[in-house]
């Protein structure tokens, strides 16, 4: 089994040579970095991004749920997966940040599939009906949380639907035993739980700060 370090010369590469360049993201990734400084690495990378499109185009999703919106680039990529019809419910808590997303699901032409609910997360997951059915889920939110949203989303989410979980890797920190800090030890807890759900059947992936994807079986 091999596994091959990724340099920066060899990410440069990678970028080059998937369909990770757009000007709209590009731009806003450029004003993230302006507006919100040392914040924006919570953004994802565009790998990812183009990554989630594919998976809401091939999965047919026409419903989706992100948690965790932050200045929108995800929720772009997500959104122009959709069909023209579909929708895509963004949760987040900063009105802030949204602002700028709000104005970029506009350039992005994907404005009319997007309902974004200023609350806390859980809050608004847990109002939806109990019948609902996702196709398709990203969570990129508060880590302690991670395991409330699995469960709300996985009871609601259709068989074969995916959820996608953003940082499960935490910089390497995810195997320092010495590393007790909440965000750590929250992510350890559903990564074990991820593992040992017959519910699910589940994939870890090392592309960025680490993606687990989970099909409802």
């Amino acid at each position: 089994m091999k596994h091959t370090a990724i340099t920066d010369d060899l990410y440069e590469y990678l970028l080059a040579h998937g369909h990770n360049a757009d000007p709209v993201l590009a731009e806003l990734a450029r004003v993230t970095r302006e507006k919100v400084g040392d914040w924006s690495i919570m953004q994802i990378a565009p790998e990812q991004g183009t990554l989630m499109e594919i998976l809401v185009r091939v999965s047919g999703a026409r419903t989706a749920v992100e948690v965790g919106t932050f200045t929108g680039y995800s929720a772009i990529c997500i959104a122009r997966g959709l069909p023209p019809d579909g929708t895509l419910l963004c949760c987040d808590v900063s009105e802030e940040w949204t602002a700028i997303a709000r104005d970029y699901f506009a350039k992005a032409g994907v404005a009319s599939k997007i309902r974004l609910e200023i609350a806390p997360a859980l809050d608004t997951l847990r109002g939806l009906p109990a019948d609902a059915s996702i196709d398709f889920a990203f969570v990129d939110a508060d880590k302690e949380s991670y395991e409330d949203y699995y469960e709300e989303l996985l009871r609601r989410l259709r068989p074969n639907g995916l959820i996608v979980f953003d940082n499960v890797l935490w910089g390497g920190s995810i195997v320092d035993t010495s590393n007790r800090s909440a965000d750590t030890v929250a992510l350890r807890r559903l990564n074990e739980r991820i593992v040992h759900d017959d519910r699910v059947q589940a994939v870890m992936l090392s592309i960025s700060d680490g993606l687990t994807l989970v099909r409802r079986k």
